[in-house]
C-alpha cells in the first residue's frame, strides 16, 4: 500500500495495513537545525501537499500604516472601508522575529457588526492550477488537501475577538448569525468554483476551538459551529469528498457535535491536562465513524526520551487505531527555533515506531 493509498483510505474511513505518521511542517523558517527532520518526514512520514484556497477569495482595499510603538514593537494600524464607515484593526509586530499580538479587532461591537455587514461578498477568483501541481507533486507519497481556513464561525471570532464573540452572543446574537451566515455563503460559493474546477476530493477546515469550554458551551457549539459548518461538509460528502477538522482544547462535552456536522478525520484529540479527552475515550464515542489524528503533544517530542515516545504511540495505536483508523501525529508543528536536533530523535522514534506496527 503506498503512502496516497494509505491516507485516501483512512480519510474515507477504509482499512489500511497500519495506521499512518505524519506531522506538520510549519517549522521556523531558514533553520538548519530541522533539515535532518524535513529530510525523515519527506522519506518516511504520509504526507499532505495542503493548499490555501482562501487565496480564491478577492481582497478588500485597506488602508495600512506602520507606526513605532515601544522599544521591541511597531503598532500595525488596518483601515477597512466599508460602505457603512470605515473599520480599524490594529496588529502588535515584533521587531525581533516573535509573535505578534492582536490589539485591536475590527469589529469591536454592534456597530462594526453593521459596518461589516455593509460589505459585498468578494469575488471568487478559479485559478486553481497550485492544487493540481500540488497534487501531481506530492505523487504517491500522500494527498492533496484543500485548505478552506476558518469555518464560518472561527472567521467571526478572528474578526471580533474572543472576547466580544462572547459578549455578542449574549447581547447581539442575532448579528453573529447574520455575520456567520454571510461567511458561509462566501464559503459555498468557493466550494462550488472549487469542485467544478476538480479540486479535492479531501479538504480541511479549522476555527472550531473558538466556541469549546470553558468560553462556550454544548449550546453554542451546536448553534455557531455544526449549524453553519454542516451544510458546507454535506456538499463536500454530496460531491464525493472528505473532510479534516482541526481543534484543539476540552472537547469532551463537544464531541459529538464533529460527527453531527460531519467530520471525516478529526485532530488532535488532547487528552488532559491541555484538553479533557483521551484517544481510547474518542476511539469509544467515535466507533468506525471518525478517523481520529494525533494526539501527542508537541512539548512531549521536545522534552520525553525516544523511549517515552515509543510507549506512547504505541499506547496510542492499541487505544485508537480500531474503527476508522488513526493518523499517528503531534498537536502542532514542531516549532521551537534551533532546537530542530532537540526533537530529532523523538520524531524518529515516533515515525519508526508507527513503521514497525505494519498488519495490526
Amino acid at each position: 500500500m503506498t503512502r496516497r493509498e494509505r491516507l485516501e483510505r483512512l480519510y474515507r474511513g477504509q482499512g489500511v495495513d497500519r495506521p499512518a505518521v505524519y506531522s506538520r511542517t510549519g517549522m521556523p523558517a531558514d533553520d538548519p537545525s530541522y533539515d535532518r527532520l524535513r529530510a525523515l518526514l519527506q522519506d518516511r512520514t504520509e504526507l499532505k501537499a495542503i493548499w490555501a484556497s482562501s487565496g480564491m477569495d478577492g481582497s478588500y482595499p485597506i488602508d495600512s500604516r506602520l507606526e513605532p510603538h515601544a522599544e521591541a514593537w511597531d503598532r500595525r494600524v488596518n483601515v477597512l472601508n466599508t460602505p457603512a464607515g470605515q473599520l480599524t484593526a490594529t496588529h502588535l509586530v515584533s521587531r525581533h522575529g516573535q509573535p505578534g499580538l492582536h490589539e485591536r479587532f475590527y469589529v469591536d461591537g454592534p456597530e462594526a457588526a453593521e459596518r461589516y455587514l455593509s460589505l459585498p461578498l468578494p469575488t471568487i477568483h478559479d485559478d486553481v492550477s497550485a492544487f493540481h501541481a500540488g497534487d501531481a507533486s506530492v505523487g504517491d507519497a500522500g494527498i492533496a488537501e484543500v485548505h478552506l481556513g476558518f469555518n464560518p464561525a472561527g472567521f467571526i471570532a478572528e474578526l471580533c475577538g474572543s472576547e466580544t464573540f462572547a459578549v455578542l452572543s449574549m447581547t447581539h446574537r442575532d448579528l453573529l448569525h447574520a455575520l456567520c451566515k454571510r461567511q458561509q455563503r462566501l464559503l459555498l460559493r468557493r466550494l462550488e468554483v472549487m469542485l467544478a474546477k476538480g479540486v479535492g476530493p479531501f479538504f480541511s477546515i479549522l476555527g472550531q476551538e473558538y466556541l469549546v469550554p470553558p468560553l462556550h458551551g454544548p449550546a453554542d457549539f451546536d448553534d455557531f459551529n455544526v449549524r453553519y459548518d454542516g451544510p458546507i461538509i454535506d456538499r463536500i460528502h454530496d460531491a464525493g469528498g472528505r473532510i479534516h477538522v482541526h481543534c484543539h482544547g476540552p472537547v469532551a462535552r463537544v464531541f459529538d457535535g464533529f460527527m453531527a456536522m460531519g467530520a471525516d478525520v478529526l485532530h488532535p484529540i488532547e487528552p488532559p491536562p491541555m484538553g479533557d479527552i483521551t484517544a481510547a475515550e474518542a476511539r469509544e464515542r467515535a466507533g468506525d465513524r471518525v478517523c481520529l489524528e494525533g494526539n501527542l503533544q508537541i512539548h512531549r517530542l521536545y522534552e520525553a526520551t525516544p523511549d517515552d515516545i515509543r510507549a506512547e504511540v504505541d499506547a496510542l495505536i492499541d487505544d485508537a487505531f480500531g474503527g476508522a483508523g488513526l493518523i499517528v501525529s503531534a498537536s502542532a508543528s514542531p516549532f521551537i527555533r534551533g532546537a530542530g536536533e532537540v526533537c530529532y530523535p523523538q520524531y524518529e522514534a515516533m515515525v519508526d515506531t508507527v513503521l514497525a506496527r505494519s498488519g495490526v
